[in-house]
């Protein structure tokens, strides 16, 4: 099972308002482990950058002016994430900037029923408890001194960890479902998705003593010709 694990920085909180995306960030996990594969793109808004948003990602004129339009990048995106179902924190607030931007683009959205919101999911397994990302990093002892500012793919590195957490741990299935597209250096040695386990070369000695055996002939034979492995 594959899943983008993804995070956005904008110019402010509403596309409807005339605000942008200017990053993302995404991870990719496949059966719940981090396969390496990151996207990671800086977006020029052609606007302004409010004082507020800049004060959040540090993000500024200067640094975005030279970055590519979404139009530009929004193809590569849609590429990368696929088919995916998407891992998002407050997943409504970057769902309705991706779909703004892509339809902005005359380029397909993205369905909302494809994104897990690990908010929800946060606040659902610990009610009243603080739920940012921040407090889920301490609650699970998430190094995040990294996070002076929101970086999208940080975050979404971040959100990962969090993610699998709450999913019941970093390794939630002992790393036995391994990407069969790791090849020879993954966890699943040859690569083949229907390698099954052969036989033994030698089989195993019994355990069975001899007095064990008699007891258990004795106690067969006690049952009779009419015994149902006899007919």
């Amino acid at each position: 099972m594959r899943e983008i694990v993804l995070d956005t920085e904008t110019t402010g909180l509403e596309p409807v308002e005339g605000h942008r995306v200017v990053e993302i960030g995404a991870v990719e996990l496949y059966n719940h482990m981090p396969t390496g594969r990151t996207y990671h793109q800086y977006i020029n808004p052609k606007r302004p950058m409010p004082e507020e948003a800049f004060a959040v990602h540090g993000l500024g004129d200067d640094f975005l002016r030279d970055k590519p339009l979404f139009a530009e990048i929004g193809a590569q995106f849609l590429e990368f994430v696929g088919d995916a179902r998407l891992v998002i924190h407050n997943a409504s607030f970057d769902m309705k900037f991706l779909n703004a931007e892509l339809e902005w683009c005359s380029l397909v959205p993205l369905p909302m029923n494809r994104a897990i919101d690990t908010l929800a999911m946060a606040r659902k397994k610990y009610p009243g408890a603080p739920a940012s990302l921040d407090a889920l990093c301490r609650r699970f002892g998430i190094d995040n001194t990294a996070r002076t500012l929101h970086g999208a793919l940080l975050d979404s590195e971040i959100l990962a960890e969090v993610y699998l957490e709450l999913i019941g741990g970093r390794q939630p299935d002992f790393a036995l479902s391994a990407d069969p597209r790791a090849g020879a250096g993954g966890s699943g040695g040859t690569g083949d998705a229907n390698w099954r386990a052969g036989p033994r070369p030698r089989p195993l000695a019994p355990r069975l003593t001899e007095a064990e055996r008699a007891a258990h002939e004795a106690f067969v034979a006690g049952m009779g010709d009419r015994a149902m492995w006899n007919r």
